[in-house]
């Protein structure tokens, strides 16, 4: 059983989700499978979180619409980038509802709640309790007066709504007021026992690091009762009379998602869902971020503990952040690498996003994604290691053996590193050592290529033909090698590969233990590459783009279009601007935007056509003082010849307006500047 943690469906995925939770547990899920284990790989969208609910408000939609787009957004996005899920589903689905209904009423009739009175924040002008995240105010420690009811997210504080200086409401901007509610906790004080036994003293060997030692700190500190119910009217509602009008808590119905999404698969496949959560023969293994460390492994394993029927994770392998550019990725400063985006952008590249982010996953610290690292590891690596490998093999057979794989000795030496290599992979990846295992993996790579400089068939075809007929077969067997093992990291590759050789996909096994993985006699298809060159300029976009991301975050005024391209001061003496009164008006013909105006300059009377049409009548502007640049070079807009231009602005709903001068006294013709 693989779960991978819930994308919350109020934005899309960014590389930072894909190197920190999606590609690696793909690539495990995929060589599980290899290995000949029973898996269900799953995940699906959390649509019931307080992020939805904010964007909703922003966009002026409902919850429901949000959810709609992104879920098919990111599902979209996984497929497109090869996340081999079996099941991808979504927390709004009547599979989700039941179960997690059922869930809760369990742990209600077993009396692992408790019901307690507490005073919340209520928003009367909304009418609505507020939620932790709609509660904004300064942060007790760093000063910060945007911090969250639940976190500061500039000095990474947890924070309660209660500790906030100057507390107010997202929803109305008011002050909110303290109001007596009920709802059901999870009393975690009593699971601590549990829990030590659990991870602390029987996971301290083999659990990650930075997973250990947080769980470990929270327990030290002790822990509290957790409301599992929420007053909210967005989620799952409660199931027990006198509750309406309040949800389950988001982090009490999302992890039970992965039953629920498991229960869907099953029963398309004929499953025991059962099998997956319920039998001490099935290993249960949490793919996730490091800010959800907490949520699986203290508060989700408490709630099946008290729920008595479930398995405990064999491993919560988190990982940590990776940022961009040096920088931290953030949704909200649209400081990220959007992965439908990369899809569009770089089409047939999906494993090089793979291979890069593989390369970089910040297993155990945070890490950082630069587009000219990509671009290296696409151009050395990928191209003139992988791919120069595999199509020196493929194009020499083909040369010298019209396609058909020379005959060679089974026992030579060299055959040995691919059994080596793929017990060196497995072994890796069974520790979740993705960046060594994939290490591993290059070096075969690497490996074939020093083999073939050495052996040089190219010149002993001439003078030894067995011998380079040898070299051919053990270059054969290393590139269907690789084509089996680099199946879990790049799937498109693999399955290139493998139609190049002419081979099916095989057990993990058989690369472990065989010393021929592709007979002499067998005829390869024609060759290709794998991979491409990545050109500077294409590289180069995607640096500029990001630099225009960082230049609106700047912007004080989001709507403000960026600034045009830098003038020297000699330019702008060029310019004459003065001031001017509107003396006739009136429209042009055939034309619904333009006014042909009089206009008295100070200088001379002159034409003016301007397309304010759909913002002003003539006799609205008959007798405005206005601004106009007056040495532009006259041009003919439908036959009549304009001599200048007027200043004006766009406002927010569309329409023009003029730019005046202060003071409407002001003689015509007076330079501004």
């Amino acid at each position: 059983m693989i779960t991978a943690a819930l994308p919350y469906a109020n934005g899309p995925v960014h590389i930072g989700h894909l190197a920190g939770v999606y590609i690696p547990a793909d690539v495990y899920a995929r060589f599980q499978r290899r290995s000949g284990k029973d898996v269900a790989f799953i995940c699906g969208s959390d649509e019931h979180g307080i992020p939805i609910t904010i964007r909703a408000k922003k966009e002026g939609v409902t919850p429901q619409d949000i959810v709609d787009k992104y879920h098919g957004i990111i599902k979209k996005s996984f497929s497109d980038l090869g996340i081999s899920f079996d099941e991808y589903s979504r927390t709004t689905s009547e599979k989700h509802y039941e179960t997690s209904q059922d869930f809760f009423k369990v742990l209600y009739e077993k009396g692992k709640f408790t019901e307690e009175m507490s005073e919340q924040y209520f928003d009367e002008q909304a009418g609505e309790f507020l939620a932790d995240r709609y509660i904004v105010g300064t942060c007790p420690n760093c000063g910060n007066e945007n911090a969250y009811g639940d976190q500061c997210e500039k000095c990474g504080s947890t924070l309660s709504p209660s500790e906030l200086i100057n507390p107010k409401s997202m929803l109305s901007g008011n002050v909110p007021i303290l109001k007596e509610t009920k709802n059901w906790y999870l009393p975690l004080n009593e699971y601590e026992d549990f829990l030590n036994d659990w991870i602390i003293e029987g996971h301290k060997d083999d659990w990650k690091p930075n997973v250990y030692g947080q769980v470990k700190s929270w327990l030290n500190d002790g822990l509290k009762p957790r409301a599992m119910t929420r007053d909210l009217n967005w989620g799952v509602p409660v199931p027990l009379s006198g509750a309406e009008g309040k949800v389950l808590y988001v982090w009490f119905d999302a992890p039970i998602g992965y039953i629920s999404f498991t229960k869907e698969w099953a029963e398309k496949n004929g499953k025991d869902w059962k099998d997956y959560w319920q039998s001490e023969e099935s290993d249960l293994v949490h793919f996730i971020g490091k800010d959800n460390i907490v949520f699986h492994c203290i508060i989700f394993p408490s709630m099946m503990k008290a729920h008595g029927e479930y398995i405990m994770p064999k491993n919560v392998p988190a990982f940590e952040f990776l940022n961009l550019e040096n920088d931290k990725i953030s949704t909200s400063r649209n400081w990220a690498v959007w992965a439908h985006e990369y899809v569009e952008d770089f089409p047939g590249q999906q494993d090089v996003l793979r291979y890069a982010l593989l390369s970089s996953a910040p297993e155990t610290k945070d890490n950082n994604f630069t587009w000219k690292d990509f671009q290296t590891k696409n151009n050395s690596e990928l191209v003139g290691i992988f791919g120069n490998f595999i199509n020196r093999v493929a194009v020499l057979i083909h040369k010298y053996y019209d396609g058909i794989v020379p005959a060679g000795d089974a026992n030579t030496t060299e055959l040995q590193e691919i059994n080596k290599s793929a017990k060196e992979i497995a072994g890796f990846l069974e520790n979740y050592e993705f960046r060594n295992s994939l290490t591993a993996l290059m070096n075969l790579a690497r490996f074939g290529n020093q083999y073939l400089q050495n052996e040089e068939p190219w010149k002993t075809i001439k003078d030894s033909p067995e011998k380079a007929a040898n070299s051919l077969f053990v270059g054969a067997q290393i590139a269907v090698a690789l084509a089996q093992l680099c199946e879990p990291f790049m799937p498109f590759s693999s399955e290139k590969l493998l139609n190049m050789f002419n081979v099916q996909k095989s057990e993990w096994n058989d690369v472990e233990t065989k010393s021929v993985l592709i007979e002499a006699g067998h005829q390869i298809n024609a060759s290709s590459l794998l991979f491409s060159k990545i050109e500077d300029d294409v590289i180069e976009a995607q640096i500029q783009k990001l630099e225009n991301t960082k230049q609106n975050n700047k912007k004080t005024n989001p709507n403000a279009n960026p600034m045009k391209d830098e003038i020297t001061f000699d330019d702008f003496t060029k310019i004459d601007l003065r001031t001017a009164t509107i003396l006739e008006a009136e429209k042009v013909e055939k034309a619904d935007k333009l006014l042909k105006l009089t206009v008295d300059t100070g200088v001379d009377v002159r034409t003016v056509v301007s397309g304010i049409a759909e913002s002003f009548t003539p006799e609205e502007v008959i007798g405005k003082q206005v601004m106009i640049l007056l040495n532009l070079a006259p041009r003919k807009i439908r036959g009549i010849e304009s001599q200048g231009m007027l200043l004006l602005t766009t406002k927010p709903d569309g329409k023009l307006s003029f730019v005046t001068p202060d003071d409407s006294n002001v003689e015509n013709g007076i330079e501004i500047g």
